[in-house]
């Protein structure tokens, strides 16, 4: 790839290397001129721009970090689409993450334009958390370089997965020595269950016994036959020895004692056996406290049938000392827009569907009219379905019961503007006022353009961060902006207050510093069917 100042006669199809701010022209940086943005910024005056051109054995940034991506993707996760040469991975469901770290290692040290940042190994992750995500350094990658990238991302299986939480029915003794009270017991019980539940497993059977080898081996054959596992035990006194009465009561009951101890703090004094196939766990007395500590790191993977023996335990040394963290890895915290920090997930992005108008120019209402023996609404119901984004909210108005009709069966909120024949904004009012107050932001979608995918709202999705300035994403083909337009929740009070016949598209230019564009590959962005002619010309193009 070829990058430096590079003459404006040469420079279609260039990268533009650095945003270019002038009283008439807006491009960022990573834009692939045009020549009609040649000529733009010729008339301005520029006669060099500062860009990228590819060569022959480049790969552009998308289609690296897609493929990356893709080959690194494992069960349980999935990737979102790339933007500026970035591509995430996201949990698909609660459990335990499961990362390669020395293939990690030796894809990040291939080529200095691709890099691969994941979790933790073995971290607890939520739905919908990322995993990792995939940067192409600059605007292309060394196709050699990326052919090494993603045979070391296949070896042996996808390199990113998630271990899910399975729900266990978990056995517990608790045992008792003089002067324990069963207050404190209670509180113990009680902790436990609580942390069990937040993985959505419980408590299925709980003894108390005296703190003796004999009784601790007794209430072991006990839960074990009542199909209890994994067994988790609360000494009244710490284990300091693995020939101490925890572990002698494993080894009586017909068990074996595979490790105790682990460098973990607070955490050290836990013991790790098995009785068959069921891990039997003698617990440290930290793990009657909720705050995190090394049995929580022990039980992810119980829970989530992750195997857990000697080797692993001692290997959690590094990342170990868990004292006094200023925020505990594995707790939930609450989002806040601001917030870098925590969780990151999937933005939380619904979509509102505008199928309130009257339909003038058609004729007669253009929404239920079959495309394809489809209601156009109902195609354009299809993608967004499809798509990442969710709730979906379909705004009526005019012929209400038709559209409703139309799309019978199908998961959605549906909002009536009475006002609908003032203008489109009444509906984008009407919709914005339906949201969930946990959506940070939301794709306008014109019921009127059947030609829309589920893989272009998902671009813009995947371009949506407005910590780094892209809060309202529109999508383009060939240089012009199209539908539909995601924005994100900051604006929803100003869009409340737009009057007329106008959308979401407003507030393009009343905030360029905070628009992304996005391009695609196809011209669907630029298409809606407003008049029989236009219906006819779409048909022919689907046939």
């Amino acid at each position: 790839m070829d990058f430096g100042r590079i003459a404006l006669e040469t420079a279609e199809g260039t990268v533009l290397g650095h945003s270019i701010k002038l009283a008439r022209i807006a491009f960022k940086k990573g834009r692939v001129l045009s020549a009609d943005d040649v000529a733009q910024l010729r008339a301005s005056g520029l006669t060099h721009v500062i860009a990228a051109r590819y060569g022959q054995d480049d790969v552009p940034e998308d289609e690296a970090a897609l493929a990356v991506a893709g080959a690194a993707c494992g069960e349980h996760a999935r990737r979102n689409a790339p933007f500026t040469g970035r591509c995430n991975l996201y949990a698909d469901t609660p459990g335990v993450l499961l990362i390669d770290r020395e293939r990690l290692d030796r894809l990040n040290l291939v080529d200095e334009s691709i890099t691969v940042a994941t979790l933790a190994p073995f971290d607890l992750v939520e739905q919908g958390q990322m995993l990792a995500t995939v940067k192409i350094i600059p605007f292309a990658a060394p196709r050699a370089a990326l052919a090494r990238c993603l045979a070391i991302a296949r070896e042996g299986g996808p390199l990113v997965k998630v271990a899910p939480l399975v729900s266990h029915r978990v056995g517990l003794v608790l045992t008792t020595l003089p002067g324990v009270k069963p207050a404190m017991l209670d509180k113990t019980v009680h902790v436990l269950r609580e942390r069990l539940g937040r993985l959505g497993s419980a408590i299925a059977e709980e003894v108390r016994c005296p703190h003796e080898t004999e009784a601790v081996a007794k209430a072991i054959r006990t839960l074990l036959a009542n199909g209890c596992a994994p067994i988790l035990i609360y000494g009244a006194s710490a284990i300091v020895d693995r020939r101490d009465v925890i572990p002698a009561g494993i080894v009586t009951a017909g068990g074996v004692v595979d490790h105790f101890g682990m460098p973990v703090d607070p955490g050290n004094l836990l013991l790790l056996g098995r009785h068959g196939k069921t891990a039997v766990v003698g617990l440290p007395g930290c793990a009657r406290s909720p705050k995190l500590n090394g049995f929580d790191w022990v039980l992810w993977r119980l829970l989530a049938d992750v195997p857990v023996g000697r080797d692993d335990v001692m290997r959690m040394g590094a990342g170990g000392l868990l004292k006094d963290l200023p925020t505990e890895r594995g707790a939930s915290r609450d989002r806040d827009e601001d917030d870098q920090g925590g969780v990151q997930r999937v933005p939380r992005i619904a979509a509102i569907i505008l199928a309130a108008g009257q339909s003038r120019r058609m004729g007669r209402n253009k929404l239920v009219t079959p495309v394809g023996g489809v209601p156009m609404v109902s195609r354009v119901v299809d993608a967004v379905e499809r798509s990442q984004a969710g709730p979906t909210i379909v705004v009526t108005g005019h012929d209400a019961e038709k559209v409703r009709e139309a799309l019978l069966g199908r998961a959605l909120t549906f909002v009536h503007n009475p006002e609908y024949a003032a203008g489109l904004s009444t509906s984008l009012k009407a919709g914005i006022a339906a949201l969930p107050e946990d959506c940070d932001g939301a794709i306008v979608v014109l019921g009127d353009m059947p030609a829309i995918r589920a893989d272009h709202l998902d671009r813009l999705i995947a371009a949506f961060n407005p910590v780094e300035g892209r809060a309202i994403c529109v999508p383009t083909n060939a240089g012009k902006r199209g539908n539909p337009v995601l924005c994100g929740r900051e604006f929803f009070a100003e869009m409340k207050d737009i009057a007329g016949d106008v959308g979401a598209k407003h507030l393009l230019g009343q905030h360029p510093d905070r628009v992304c564009e996005v391009a695609v590959d196809d011209d669907a962005v630029l298409v809606d069917v407003d008049t029989p002619e236009a219906l006819t010309a779409f048909a022919a193009r689907q046939s």
